[in-house]
């Protein structure tokens, strides 16, 4: 099974398989969103919308642990992500799209980790799956749009939009895209060794990347007017994934516990 955690502007995404089923899972950590189970051609699918369903949750109230382990009950192996974003790089425009390669956490208050009771120090030398992130690249050229491969993904507390003092910031210690919805997805994906892949979708210019005030209507705007391209390029990722048993991923945890 894939996970498909959806972000703003892509729950059309279910209309896009054949829906099975929709549950919601209790968890150690609380109860998940409600979960369509679908079928993309011969792939299960597991979509679970990460604000909720009607974008209830903002990013700094989402139950991160309980959408990641749900995901994980149900079998699923591997994530992709969608996250909107705001672009450090005048040359990365509002409409495109980035798989990040790296990160940079400036949360503060979230849970981060599985594994307060015990010590577990999982490896993210490379934090985003590579082999699936090659498979959505690959997927992409297949997609209108701009695709870029590799970025620093910063991401922020929330729910407030960044200061130019921050973005100032962030792109002199490496970022390419600001959002608040990233982190900890990625690293509790990997304490539970599930690959993970981000798609992020540019939505706006950050401040002081641009001379324009930043509204939630903007991002919306960008976010519907790609929706089409952003679930085809999930679609066209699902369906090519491939079962290889070789990822790193899968045994994340060997030599990260203390004994």
């Amino acid at each position: 099974m894939i996970g498909i955690v959806g972000g703003t502007g892509v729950y059309q995404i279910v209309e896009m398989g054949e829906l099975k089923e929709k549950k919601v899972l209790n968890t150690p950590f609380g109860e998940s969103p409600p979960i369509s189970i679908l079928k993309f051609e011969d792939q299960e699918v597991a979509f679970l919308p990460r604000h909720r369903e009607g974008h209830d949750n903002p990013p700094h109230m989402i139950n991160y642990q309980a959408n990641i382990y749900a995901l994980k009950m149900l079998g699923a192996e591997a994530i992709i992500a969608t996250n909107a974003v705001g672009s450090l790089d005048e040359s990365i425009k509002p409409g495109e799209f980035l798989i990040p390669d790296d990160f940079l956490d400036f949360t503060r208050k979230r849970p981060f980790t599985f594994y307060d009771d015990r010590a577990v120090h999982v490896d993210v030398t490379q934090p985003y799956c590579p082999q699936l992130a090659e498979t959505i690249i690959s997927a992409g050229r297949k997609v209108d749009g701009k695709l870029i491969k590799g970025g620093v993904y910063v991401c922020t507390e929330g729910p407030r939009f960044e200061t130019p003092a921050e973005i100032r910031m962030f792109r002199q210690i490496g970022g390419t895209v600001v959002g608040m919805t990233g982190l900890p997805e990625v690293v509790l994906a990997r304490e539970l060794e599930m690959c993970y892949a981000s798609i992020c979708m540019v939505s706006n210019y950050a401040a002081s990347v641009s001379s324009e005030k930043i509204t939630i209507d903007e991002v919306f705007e960008i976010l519907d007017e790609k929706k089409k391209e952003l679930t085809k390029l999930i679609y066209n990722s699902v369906i090519n994934i491939s079962s290889d048993g070789n990822c790193p991923c899968k045994c994340a945890l060997e030599g990260a516990e203390i004994d």
